[in-house]
């Protein structure tokens, strides 16, 4: 594990441990699309954008917009970026917070897409509800009303969908990668177990221990044995929600498990969303470095 020290003193971050406490009180059913477009703007939940740090990437030289993804109950809102005139990308998918897409992760596929990628990112809460409708002041309900709600099942399943309408629209899927954040982050880690074609993951702090139901039946650290693509932890020191002590675990179990490629960076004065430059939790060091080794870990492992 490496531990930094670049970033500044944070202040703490509680939606990762809010999202651990509030379990779904009811069964899960299958329901149609509520969300038949992405949101836009910014998320309200998240509170004031920070519009002084707010990292904007033009379209110049992408194709970059909303699409539909076929899944086996319908069309799922997501947002694809990729160079315009650059044969068979890489593809990385795109991992939302527990904000939804919103234009900080279409943000994030379009730096991707600089960087010679296929992006997307698909909206994984489109069944359950819609995000955008929640003030900062309602986390724990957008928590309760939608996020623990959503499945791990259907999660893998919309990532599979979103993989074959990468490979049916040029997109090299021998070359995949998937990243996430926070809510995004625990997935990237479930989804490397799930797809054995994934080549590399980058986790930025997402959960890898806690509370267990039937929605969401395991942890990153119960399925160590079935991650075999390389995944490269980003974490902050000052995390409250996902405490320093777990990430040891973690590193602890894959390396039990022989999965010695992947690695962990623990930022340790940054807080929980350290990458999130629209957010006052944003750390500038943290996240540029953590950005500088999330493309140099895709290209080392194969997916460039």
């Amino acid at each position: 594990m490496t531990l930094d020290t670049t970033s500044s003193p944070a202040t703490l971050d509680e939606v990762s441990s809010q999202r651990a406490s509030l379990l779904p009180k009811i069964p899960v059913t299958r329901r149609g699309f509520v969300m038949a477009s992405l949101m836009t703007g910014y998320t309200m939940a998240a509170g004031p954008v920070n519009a002084q740090a707010t990292v904007k990437t033009d379209t110049n030289g992408l194709d970059a917009r909303e699409i539909k993804v076929k899944t086996k109950d319908g069309e799922m809102p997501a947002y694809m970026a990729r160079p315009a005139n650059k044969k068979n990308p890489a593809v990385v998918l795109v991992c939302q917070e527990i904000f939804g897409v919103h234009e900080y992760i279409k943000d994030t596929c379009r730096r991707l897409a600089k960087a010679g990628y296929l992006a997307i990112a698909p909206e994984l809460y489109a069944r359950q509800g819609d995000p955008s409708k929640y003030q900062m002041s309602e986390i724990p309900k957008l928590i309760a009303d939608i996020v623990s709600k959503v499945p791990d099942a259907q999660v893998m399943g919309d990532f599979d969908a979103c993989v074959a309408w990468a490979k049916a629209n040029g997109g090299n899927v021998k070359k995949l990668a998937i990243t996430g954040f926070c809510y995004g982050g625990r997935i990237t880690w479930l989804y490397a177990a799930h797809n054995p074609n994934v080549r590399a993951g980058v986790a930025w702090y997402g959960r890898l221990t806690g509370a267990k139901n039937a929605v969401t039946p395991a942890n990153p650290i119960d399925v160590v044995d079935k991650i075999n693509a390389p995944i490269l932890g980003l974490y902050g020191g000052e995390d409250p929600g996902i405490p320093n002590n777990t990430v040891a675990e973690m590193q602890s179990a894959l390396a039990k498990a022989g999965k010695k490629k992947s690695d962990f960076v623990l930022y340790r004065t940054a807080p929980h969303g350290f990458h999130a430059d629209f957010r006052a939790s944003y750390r500038k060091d943290a996240a540029e470095d953590g950005w500088k080794r999330l493309l140099a870990w895709f290209k080392a492992n194969g997916v460039a």
